[in-house]
């Protein structure tokens, strides 16, 4: 079974890398590293300016593509009027049906970027019913180059906010204790990203993992739809602070850049003619499959995969103007986009959290005004936990099953919605918050969840024993509520688990002895 799971997960990872900010200087609760970064993307550094004025990619950049075999060397474009003012579907003298030429194999000129761009834009606007008002520059680098660019692997990050992060990721079990979580985020950026918008920059970059760097057609695609979002919508405004509310953000974002990335691709060939699409997917997908952190990846793969089925139940509701309506009042939860009739209608718990740690225990605080010092991982955090037992290489038992996460369609997975966020273990979650303690280099944490409904509770309850078990833990009372996992494993520590009604509430410390200096339950 976990054979079959991991020939499965091999087609998936490959993604249309984005990028949307998560400011975190020395850090954000929710942040993958990097002044400004999706957790899928790496707008880790400033994206070069090319040509503002036109959008063209650099003549260096050895950028190559093909229109259909109609559109030759020889072809002139189609001579088609321009309209008297600004129009959808009309961008910088280039209609969304108008050919382009384009010469071949030897690449395309500067003139023939600007007019593959331009067309890109114009055909967006015809699609997403959304004017831009201005082109951003397009840089394509190889990814090489993209890896060796100056970026926040956790080197620069505040001690305070390096040992909060960490801890985090292993409360979700997905990174041990001997390993550094920055670092291990930025690798995956490293290995998959295809592209990002950076909306300080307002410039858009393609990663290229061909020998001779490429203009991916639907990366290009993708890359476009955010900044239109960013120029009617303001990418910027929002500043998610944890995780649970960036991934529930991106959610719409990428959602919106897919749905509508995906509905260019349809027109392609039969209705449009357009460049043809390069090796990049398969290549990318070879270069993503050494190193990558499948659990890290699950976590931030949530927008991408979720997404779109959230945009298009707005719109099938109320059109464009219901998914414009969205950025002024984003989804409140991962849970709202994994079950989209949950939006507007069932807004997640506050979770409180006593403070009740013995004065050698002390509160990691992080020094950033109007940013939270606390972790809040939602329903698409919770999944990404237990499915990471499919694809770890600690043992063979598993929390889910294959058929339970993975999506099935023709021939495979379902490329365009290959995981289900909505597991039996994560339904019904309705809020968590996670508090992370420090007694010199020894770290804890309390972790509070709340549920729908007792039953839920329970049910989260016997997975996450399931997740300790797997994990080499054993409970070490009659009771059960207290598990140590043995000193081999990765989480090697002691657990505290009480449920009081709908609420279950995690203690972590490296010893049972330590459980109630770091949270005395039953003084709150």
């Amino acid at each position: 079974m976990r054979q079959l799971a991991a020939l499965l997960f091999a087609v998936l990872v490959v993604l249309a890398g984005c990028s949307v900010p998560f400011t975190a200087g020395n850090g954000s609760a929710g942040n993958d590293t990097s002044p400004e970064a999706s957790p899928t993307s790496g707008d880790a550094t400033t994206a070069p300016a090319t040509d503002a004025a036109t959008g063209t990619v650099g003549e260096s950049d050895g950028t190559t593509g093909n229109d259909s075999a109609t559109e030759s060397s020889q072809q002139a474009v189609q001579s088609i009027d321009d309209p008297a003012e600004d129009v959808l579907g009309w961008e910088n003298g280039v209609w969304y049906n108008e050919s382009v030429p384009v010469v071949g194999e030897d690449g395309l000129n500067a003139t023939e970027r600007r007019a593959v761009v331009n067309r890109t834009m114009a055909r967006l606007e015809r699609i997403r019913q959304l004017e831009f008002n201005r082109t951003v520059p397009v840089e394509v680098i190889s990814r090489e180059e993209f890896q060796q660019r100056p970026s926040s692997g956790g080197g620069d990050a505040a001690p305070a906010f390096r040992t909060f992060d960490n801890t985090k990721f292993e409360g979700l079990f997905l990174i041990g204790e001997d390993e550094n979580s920055l670092a291990v985020q930025q690798s995956n950026r490293g290995q998959n990203v295809l592209g990002y918008y950076s909306p300080t920059q307002d410039s858009i970059v393609v990663v290229s993992s061909s020998e001779t760097p490429r203009l991916n057609r639907s990366t290009l695609a993708h890359e476009l739809v955010h900044a239109l979002q960013d120029q009617q919508f303001d990418l910027t405004s929002s500043n998610p602070g944890t995780r649970e509310a960036y991934n529930a953000r991106n959610g719409l974002i990428e959602g919106d850049a897919n749905y509508v990335q995906r509905q260019y691709d349809d027109r392609c060939g039969d209705e449009w003619e357009c460049p043809d699409i390069d090796s990049e997917s398969a290549s990318n997908g070879s270069a993503a499959g050494g190193n990558l952190h499948l659990g890290v990846y699950i976590l931030s793969f949530f927008p991408y995969a979720d997404g779109p089925g959230f945009v298009d139940a707005i719109y099938q509701q109320d059109g464009w103007e219901g998914v414009n309506a969205l950025y002024d009042d984003l989804p409140a939860s991962t849970e709202q986009v994994i079950h989209p009739e949950k939006y507007g209608e069932d807004a997640p718990t506050n979770v409180s959290i006593s403070e009740t740690s013995a004065d050698e225990w002390s509160r990691v605080a992080l020094d950033r005004p109007g940013q939270p010092d606390y972790a809040v991982l939602g329903q698409s955090g919770l999944t990404a936990m237990f499915a990471y037992t499919l694809y770890d290489d600690y043992n063979r038992s598993s929390t889910v099953s294959p058929r339970e996460f993975l999506n099935g369609g023709i021939g495979g997975v379902n490329q365009t919605d290959p995981f289900n966020y909505g597991l039996n273990y994560t339904d019904g979650w309705d809020g968590d918050k996670m508090v992370v303690y420090q007694q010199q280099n020894r770290t804890g944490y309390v972790w509070k969840l709340a549920w729908d409904s007792p039953v839920e509770a329970r049910e989260f309850v016997a997975g996450y024993e399931q997740l300790l078990a797997h994990w080499g833990g054993q409970p070490t009372s009659d009771t059960g509520n207290v598990w140590r996992v043995d000193e081999e494993s990765p989480f090697a520590d002691a657990f505290s688990i009480r449920q009081e009604g709908n609420t279950v509430t995690i203690v972590n410390a490296p010893t049972v002895e330590d459980l109630d200096a770091v949270h005395d339950g039953d003084a709150s």
